[in-house]
């Protein structure tokens, strides 16, 4: 699948994580972009994450940063390292340690719907 339009993400509100190719230098990444932040390329390939990856590094925020967010308190923020080969942060159970097999769920926080992260 090689154009944004035919793919909706998280952020468009479908349950589904999208990253990007170069098909000029191959270089990969996540989170949306019109050109390949390595070469320029404007024609980026777009692809649908498995959702499956290892937990990079995990924090627990303990002070929500809006009001809405009060809510979530106690909630984990994580970098995951996903099995397509990019990283990306996101929300995630608690108990989630450096190194844990992970794979995504979509749930509610705040007005969005958002990629969480559970033990695979």
């Amino acid at each position: 699948m090689s154009e944004a339009t035919e793919l909706r993400g998280w952020t468009d509100g479908a349950d589904a994580i999208l990253y990007q190719l170069c098909g000029a230098c191959r270089h990969l990444w996540y989170f949306r972009r019109a050109f390949c932040p390595s070469c320029g390329n404007a024609s980026p390939h777009v692809h649908k994450a498995s959702g499956n990856g290892v937990v990079y590094a995990a924090t627990v925020v303990r002070r929500a940063a809006t009001p809405d967010a009060k809510a979530h308190v106690p909630y984990a923020i994580l970098l995951v390292d996903m099995a397509e080969g990019f990283r990306m942060m996101a929300h995630g159970d608690i108990d989630l340690s450096i190194g844990d097999n992970v794979t995504a769920e979509f749930r509610p926080f705040t007005n969005l719907r958002i990629p969480y992260f559970v033990k695979a």
